[in-house]
């Protein structure tokens, strides 16, 4: 085998289309580009996002720089401090906290924060608690009891949703 004997294989290598030869070869005088119009022009086409002039939806959108965490938590904050008026030994819970209008959202869950004081002691309900906050609780003889964090999140495929079909379970 020579340099000269070197093919490529039959099919790999298509012949270029022949544009403007005649209106015998079926792509004769405008090459396929019809009569006139924005796209029969030399060049390239307009842009992806060209929407006729017309300004396009890329720039009517607000412009956002960074990143957004798709999988962030909202913690409901609480300081310790909010609790001085409870009284003691009584269990503190995130449907109570509600009840009292000290939280407004039932939805997101509860996160302890250690601003502020504690005297009395108290059994605490929470999804989460900062490290000052444990040891305040503590330090004022109460106990933190941690709740379990359970986070439904929607389906990112077009695939049934499992929130939908617990929504159904519930409805019956």
């Amino acid at each position: 085998m020579k340099l000269h004997d070197l093919r490529s294989d039959p099919g790999a290598r298509r012949k270029s289309k022949r544009l403007g030869r005649g209106h015998g070869s079926g792509k004769g005088k405008t090459s396929g580009k019809g009569m006139m119009g924005q796209k029969a022009r030399r060049g390239p086409n307009p842009y992806r996002t060209f929407e006729g002039g017309q300004n396009r939806l890329v720039k009517r959108m607000p412009f956002k720089r960074g990143f957004t965490n798709i999988f962030r938590v909202e913690y409901e904050i609480l300081n310790v401090g909010r609790l001085v008026d409870w009284p003691a030994g009584v269990e503190v819970t995130p449907a109570a906290l509600l009840e009292q209008r000290i939280l407004r959202n039932k939805k997101m869950p509860v996160k302890i924060l250690g601003n502020g004081d504690l005297n009395q002691s108290l059994t605490i309900h929470a999804h989460k608690f900062s490290e000052s906050a444990r040891q305040k609780i503590e330090a004022a003889g109460g106990t933190v009891v941690e709740l379990p964090l359970v986070i439904e999140r929607h389906s990112r495929s077009h695939g049934p949703n499992p929130s939908m079909r617990n929504a159904k379970a519930k409805a019956e």
